[in-house]
């Protein structure tokens, strides 16, 4: 047997949440810098998903200075302590190469999750709610 076939079979880690391309998330990373060790956070959307298993990774773009900054997590990396999704994106689309191409307002996304509460009207049938019930008596003056 195979030194990769004994890697492959160990279990995949479960502590990350679902995300798809679309997502805003912010994926804090371990850095080492000489012997000292910290948590660096990069927060921007997730461009694609790809591969199974040991060697999935994830692309994540981010504007820094006016610059797009795009970076290859692997799913599987140990650097990778934790995963928060901030939004989720309305896309049709796995890939995301076209928003390397937009800039500003153009490069957003529709959210997924959206309150409809605004859009329905409320039932003309029901009766307005009553106020609560008191228990300070009948009403009469003593």
């Amino acid at each position: 047997m195979h030194v990769m076939d004994h890697i492959q079979k160990a279990p995949l880690r479960r502590d990350l949440p679902p995300f798809q391309s679309g997502d805003t998330v912010r994926v804090h990373v371990r850095v080492t810098e000489g012997d000292k060790q910290r948590i660096q956070v990069f927060e921007g959307v997730v461009l694609r998903r790809r591969g199974r298993g040991r060697s999935a990774t994830f692309t994540v773009r981010k504007i820094s200075s006016g610059v797009g900054v795009e970076r290859v997590f692997p799913i599987e990396s140990p650097n990778v302590t934790k995963l928060e999704i901030k939004s989720r994106g309305h896309v049709r689309r796995a890939r995301l190469y076209y928003l390397r191409g937009l800039r500003g307002k153009k490069a957003r996304l529709r959210s997924k999750v959206r309150d409809l509460s605004s859009l329905v009207a409320p039932d003309a049938h029901d009766p307005p709610p009553r106020p609560p019930k008191t228990d300070e008596g009948d009403g009469s003056i003593p």
